[in-house]
């Protein structure tokens, strides 16, 4: 393998994002007069399916509540408003490793790629919060989950952001915490590297190695030469 690229997952890898989601998603709905309440079990339960809306729609099924009648796009279109507002707010913070492996990477020559299940806006809430910056002045290709037909595990947003980078699967390396993120990337062709979140730590990730992070001692011999290539 000629390593030219990571992609990134976002939330529970790039930082711990969903008990900032699960925040929006409770607020909303007190705002909405729903009378819902996630908790932590009910979030680790529902986050086995992928998408804010779809989500909400499987809450729905599991309450018995009929068809879109809240209006779920609606709804979801404000839980993504208040996410951002929160993570405006500051307190979110990158994971062990990952502001370095982002540093290293691109000095050592590697495109740097997000293949996630959330929407752009989030994507740069995240961006803006942890780095300062609009999501392109740190990631060469954005790929989101609003982009692509069929979110995790279906493999399609790992194949557009391979598209986008112009690369061949194996010239790639995918970074997940989850066990839907790690089937899509693997369907897509790519090696998986997994380093589980707080909501994800229980999943079984099948033959992709587990890291306890993604700090340079902790990656694997081959990624740690080729980002020490300038090092």
């Amino acid at each position: 393998m000629t390593l030219r690229a990571l992609i990134f997952d976002v939330d529970g890898t790039l930082a711990e994002t969903e008990e900032a989601h699960r925040q929006a998603f409770n607020e909303t709905f007190a705002a909405h007069g729903l009378g819902w309440e996630w908790s932590r079990d009910d979030y680790r339960r529902l986050l086995r399916t992928t998408g804010g809306k779809e989500r909400i729609r499987a809450w729905l099924s599991e309450i018995g509540a009929a068809g879109d009648a809240v209006g779920v796009r609606a709804l979801h279109a404000a839980k993504t408003e208040r996410y951002v507002a929160i993570l405006r707010a500051g307190g979110l913070a990158l994971r062990e490793g990952v502001a370095a492996l982002v540093t290293d990477a691109r000095a050592a020559g590697l495109k740097i790629a997000i293949a996630t299940t959330t929407s752009r806006p989030n994507v740069e809430a995240l961006c803006q919060c942890c780095w300062g910056c609009v999501g392109d002045a740190v990631f060469d290709v954005i790929a989101a989950g609003d982009e692509v037909p069929a979110k995790k595990p279906a493999p399609d947003v790992y194949l557009l952001a391979q598209e986008r980078l112009g690369i061949a699967p194996r010239d790639a390396v995918a970074l997940e915490d989850s066990r839907n993120g790690v089937i899509s990337a693997q369907a897509a062709g790519l090696r998986v590297l997994v380093t589980p979140s707080l909501y994800t730590e229980h999943e079984e990730f099948g033959t992709a190695p587990v890291l306890r992070s993604l700090a340079r001692d902790a990656l694997p011999d081959d990624l740690r030469a080729a980002l020490s290539v300038s090092a």
